[in-house]
């Protein structure tokens, strides 16, 4: 008897950007599991980023995707008395890496991504996904735009001054 396998919904190209962080403005990164996927001479082996998910269906809200991917990639309830979630209202619209095109369906390319902050106490505790991260770090703003692979990541972080609500 050939039981089928379960099939795999295709990947929504709508996700959220997550850039939590310190009043101070200390930034977390995490290392993606499986590096960058790229492959050849000149491929980088680190992808160091923010929360990023996506939604995981149509009407859910950005927000909502949000707070999921928080807590399922950090361990962190951005819905917490001490943590504030900002929605910047702003959404960057980007070509999709070319190693995970096959996750989305056949012809989709871009992707929207939305942008939010948490801002955390300092001591707050991660525990991180052992299937999505295998590391994070804290590192001055600046510094850990540096750090990102994604540009957009990157120059989320470096716009984090202006809605960090300090």
């Amino acid at each position: 008897m050939n039981e089928a396998l379960p099939v795999r919904p295709w990947k929504i190209p709508q996700s959220v950007l997550v850039i939590i962080h310190t009043r101070e403005l200390q930034v977390l990164l995490m290392r993606r599991t499986g590096g960058t996927g790229e492959t050849g001479e000149d491929a980088r082996s680190e992808f160091w980023q923010s929360v990023t998910g996506s939604k995981d269906a149509l009407d859910e809200a950005f927000s909502l995707t949000a707070h999921r991917e928080v807590l399922e990639e950090t361990g962190i309830d951005s819905r917490a008395a001490e943590c504030t979630l900002r929605d910047w209202n702003m959404e960057n619209v980007y070509s999709i890496y070319p190693q995970w095109l096959h996750r989305y369906a056949p012809g989709v390319r871009e992707n929207t991504e939305r942008i939010f902050s948490l801002e955390v106490p300092p001591d707050t505790s991660v525990t991180l996904n052992p299937r999505e991260h295998t590391a994070y770090g804290w590192w001055d703003w600046r510094d850990a735009a540096d750090r990102c692979y994604s540009s957009s990541n990157a120059e989320a972080i470096l716009w984090l001054p202006r809605f960090a609500g300090r």
